[in-house]
């Protein structure tokens, strides 16, 4: 299992660099950052000096959106740093939330999100694509490479997820809600004719290391409401006849109203509807050990990376007891001599 460090892009910048380089001295092997350029700094200018200033890490948007740069200039970016850092990137995409939505705009449709899905790939993979009429191609890159991952959680997105997507992104760490997502991807790869097995898996959460649940879980329950937000599309459009497990249906019936200038911040005060359960059951929360027992459960299931949300008043304590204890915990263990 690989593992992922994500982190807000805000100021000062140089913080988000310095955390990028802890999560790299500790085993992890990707860093992403939100995209909501708004709410945060401009995530693609610090990732150029998460780039510099590392040696190994895969940098990329957790997520960006079709919305918001015209999807020519995203591939731009990405062959320009793959240029500069040596093919060191990832794009996580999906339809748009707080970026679209701070500005009065609305998530782009699986149509668009498709069409983006494959002109960036395209393009930022050297390639020549049609877009708009024209064939475009960028004259100065050479042997770019990009993988697209896409986050979802409805039925159709889900479908085009496994249809075209090199990656899936999971925004939450429920082993019985991860099973019924990987298997609605990997059937949807299955049927439009890809291997599964292609399709790489990644379950995000916050992920907080220590003995006291009652915090963790107050530093944690933003993160059910920016879920929320994703689920109440999902059950406007399907209502809760089983489009989507019922687990997630059931906790937002209480969900009122949210504001987006605490969006993704512990002082979240939008987000009482969220219980204690929901909490431990989209984080990963407790102690080293209770860590290493939810992610084992989750590579049990298919799951190829995990990608913590590094967002709460425990930093660097969570990344060293990733490092020391968690990651080598989940690492294929090889000998010297057998």
């Amino acid at each position: 299992m690989d593992f992922g460090a994500v982190f807000q892009t805000n100021p000062p910048s140089s913080r988000v660099v310095q955390l990028a380089q802890l999560a790299e001295h500790h085993g992890f092997s990707y860093v992403w950052t939100f995209d909501s350029h708004l709410l945060w700094q401009e995530p693609y200018v610090i990732h150029s000096a998460i780039l510099a200033g590392t040696r190994k890490v895969t940098v990329g948007p957790f997520v960006t959106n079709p919305a918001t740069r015209d999807w020519t200039v995203t591939a731009s970016v990405f062959a320009t740093l793959n240029e500069m850092y040596g093919n060191r990137t990832v794009c996580g995409i999906g339809r748009g939330d707080s970026a679209v939505r701070v500005t009065n705009g609305r998530p782009s449709n699986l149509k668009t999100l498709r069409e983006s899905v494959h002109v960036i790939r395209e393009l930022a993979n050297s390639r020549p694509v049609e877009y708009q009429g024209a064939t475009l191609r960028f004259p100065w890159s050479t042997g770019s490479s990009l993988e697209v991952w896409v986050a979802a959680y409805g039925p159709k997105a889900l479908e085009l997820t496994g249809q075209v997507a090199d990656g899936y992104i999971l925004q939450l760490a429920d082993v019985d809600i991860t099973k019924w997502m990987i298997q609605a991807v990997r059937d949807a790869a299955d049927n439009a004719g890809r291997d599964p097995m292609s399709v790489k898996i990644c379950v995000s959460a916050p992920a907080y290391v220590g003995s006291d649940l009652d915090h963790q879980r107050a530093q944690s329950r933003w993160f059910g409401g920016m879920v929320g937000n994703h689920i109440a599309d999902i059950v406007d459009r399907y209502g809760t006849s089983g489009a989507i497990p019922q687990a997630l249906s059931d906790y937002i019936a209480g969900r009122t109203a949210y504001d987006y200038n605490t969006h993704g911040r512990v002082d979240n005060d939008h987000v009482d509807f969220v219980p204690d359960e929901i909490v431990d059951r989209f984080c990963v929360l407790g102690t080293a050990q209770d860590h290493i027992d939810k992610l084992t459960a989750l590579k049990d299931l298919g799951v190829d990376q995990f990608a913590a949300y590094v967002m709460h008043d425990s930093k660097e304590e969570t990344l060293r007891q990733y490092g020391e204890t968690v990651i080598p915990a989940l690492h294929e263990h090889i000998v010297a001599k057998a």
